[in-house]
């Protein structure tokens, strides 16, 4: 699974990088009248929506789990109209027992949930070593087996040189926790009962103590992002660490790890792509942080008075758990779309991607699947400062087989790739780490410091191309609301078509680089509601003329 570390891109330099913080909901703020560049949420309903009717629309949420008792989630989840909760009979005789707000396909039949996983590349190591091993003479082998002898090769490479920089990593994210904890309590103690402030700091004697004069720095630093105590200002870097540390010990016993299994929880026929029901109903699992922040994002209810706003304000999640912590596989992953489209989902949210393909020939025949049906598919275009059109980020849009031969380009007409946009202006506008492309990424939403729901009754910030993509899912799913005529291809129009152009130079992703914001997508644009609700005005009604805006 392809995520971004906050602030832990840097390992001895981690004290030196702190969270970003936006205005809270500035993804729903308005350039023009708020000096923001969000989408315009608040301002189109203020202005274009009051007095109309939305229609519900029902948004899946493919991710690791949501929490569906969260207080502003609970009222906007999908209640499967044709089930009886808890009796443990499959009501609806849609092959899914109790399945009320959706289906895990990573849990077992006995309630047990798969947690941590392994990445694709380490499932793919495992399947070539089972029949390679490490005594094949290429010699021997036809052109076809060579060709996967030597991807073999490159993937245990891969694996192997990754998992050992992984316990470095981990070794080195230990030995900065304890010396930055050493300086941090050097200088409390140095400050004593005295505020934190640059002149108390500046009167500090700290020749001869590197690690005094270290956290001096350090503190300095985080003066300028708010902080206001070396108490706060160690937990906020502690909590940090700890993200660290967690991410490289899943990385060393689970991702990287070729002898894990988590599968055998499932007890499906894993290679068996025509089995669809196996799972559980615990649409929240183990760790609901990442898919209760993305639901949040696109619909926690906006008449409640309590934590955020959604996006869209007549929307109904449903929950489909099909992401580990580590790689959805591609199984999980068709089965999760072909729910979401016959248990009557219009958008699909889906904030994951890995860069490898187990089988993408499955996939792909499930993205058919929803277009056929009128689904639009919005997905996070990934966090690691990279061009798509470059390096692989899976799914995506492309079919794997197509034309004569398998030659030409066929696409689905109901995808949408997207970007992630920082609170900044100017140069820093898009995320650091967000990945582009001005052929595969379609358009940029926000995606930076994201204040939304957290499993538990709890809201964080979080940053990733995670939080961009249900954005534009709740951009989606609002102007769906109030034009339910569209077409799935007519709103991918209407949100790209209405995106507010962005004509200045910008940071490419990665690099200090500046390039024509115009480069990094096809659009050239960010997410506008306020544009894309007066744009489909013009288009309601339309949707017998080829499914194009006129």
């Amino acid at each position: 699974m392809k995520i971004r570390l906050l602030a832990l891109l840097m390992l001895l330099g981690v004290s030196t990088v702190f969270a970003q913080k936006g205005p809270k909901n500035w993804f729903n703020l308005d350039k023009e009248k708020d000096g923001i560049n969000g989408m315009s949420t608040e301002r189109s309903y203020d202005e274009l929506l009051k007095g109309k009717t939305p229609k519900t629309i029902i948004v899946a949420v493919i991710d690791g789990g949501v929490d569906p008792y969260h207080e502003d989630l609970k009222d906007v989840m999908w209640h499967n109209p044709g089930e009886i909760p808890n009796n443990g009979i499959d009501d609806d005789h849609n092959g899914y027992v109790d399945d009320v707000y959706g289906w895990n396909f990573i849990g077992g039949k006995d309630g047990k949930n798969v947690g941590p996983d392994q990445l694709e590349v380490t499932r793919l190591y495992v399947m070539y070593k089972k029949k390679f091993g490490d005594s094949t003479d290429p010699s021997s082998l036809s052109k076809k087996e060579r060709k996967e002898y030597n991807r073999y090769q490159e993937i245990k490479k891969e694996v192997l040189s990754k998992r050992k920089k992984a316990k470095e990593n981990l070794q080195q994210m230990k030995d900065t926790k304890t010396r930055l904890g050493t300086a941090l309590d050097a200088l409390a103690e140095a400050l004593g009962d005295k505020p934190l402030t640059e002149e108390n700091l500046t009167a500090i004697d700290a020749s001869g103590d590197p690690n005094l004069a270290m956290a001096i720095n350090i503190a300095q630093r985080a003066m300028a992002e708010g902080a206001t105590s070396v108490k706060g200002l160690k937990e906020d870097i502690f909590d940090q660490i700890q993200e660290g540390l967690d991410y490289y010990s899943s990385q060393v016993n689970y991702h990287y790890n070729p002898d894990f299994d988590a599968r055998k929880i499932v007890g499906d026929h894993y290679n068996d792509l025509s089995e669809k029901y196996y799972g559980n109903n615990d649409i929240k699992g183990p760790d609901a942080f990442h898919g209760t922040h993305v639901a949040g994002i696109i619909a926690a209810n906006r008449n409640n008075n309590i934590g955020i706003k959604g996006v869209a304000n007549n929307v109904k999640i449903m929950g489909v758990r099909v992401v580990p912590d580590g790689d959805e596989r591609d199984k999980d992953v068709a089965n999760g779309i072909r729910y979401a489209v016959d248990n009557g989902a219009k958008i699909i949210n889906m904030s994951f991607g890995k860069a490898y393909a187990w089988n993408k020939d499955v996939v792909d025949k499930a993205v058919k699947y929803a277009a056929k049906h009128g689904v639009l598919l919005i997905h996070a275009a990934g966090n690691d400062a990279e061009s798509n059109d470059i390096t692989d980020n899976f799914p995506n849009d492309m079919y794997h087989k197509h034309g004569f031969l398998g030659l030409g380009k066929k696409i689905c007409p109901t995808w949408m790739e997207i970007g992630a946009l920082s609170y900044k202006t100017g140069e820093d506008a898009v995320a650091t780490f967000s990945n582009y492309g001005k052929e595969q990424v379609d358009i940029f939403a926000p995606g930076v410091a994201i204040y939304s729901t957290t499993p538990d009754n709890h809201y964080k910030d979080a940053s990733g191309t995670s939080m961009a993509s249900p954005a534009a899912a709740g951009s989606a799913a609002l102007v769906l609301s109030y034009f339910p005529d569209l077409s799935a291809k007519q709103l991918k129009e209407v949100i790209e078509m209405s995106g507010a152009k962005q004509n200045y130079s910008v940071k490419q992703p990665g690099t200090k680089e500046l390039v024509p914001f115009s480069s990094l997508c096809k659009t050239g644009a960010t997410v506008n509601n306020y544009r894309a609700i007066k744009l489909a005005q013009t288009v309601k009604g339309k949707r017998k003329k080829k499914n194009r805006i006129q």
